[in-house]
């Protein structure tokens, strides 16, 4: 449980920074032609791989299941 607390954290942090750019990008306080597109491409690798790497914890973290009880009730 802990590792996801910690992509979850990281994911918001870099959401927060994204978005603080994106902001001064608006506002012409940063010269951002393509870095909003880059920044939301990263972003969308960032997030599919931590999706990956908690699915993966997910279910190497799952629970033995006992089949020969199932199958005796």
């Amino acid at each position: 449980m802990k590792v996801k607390k910690i992509f979850a954290y990281s994911l918001s942090t870099l959401v927060l920074l994204f978005s603080l750019i994106a902001i001064l990008g608006i506002w012409d306080l940063v010269d951002i032609e393509f870095l909003i597109a880059r920044m939301f491409k990263s972003l969308m690798v960032i997030l599919a791989a931590a999706a990956v790497v908690v699915l993966i914890f997910s279910i190497l973290d799952r629970p033995e299941r006992d089949i020969h009880k199932e199958r005796e009730d």
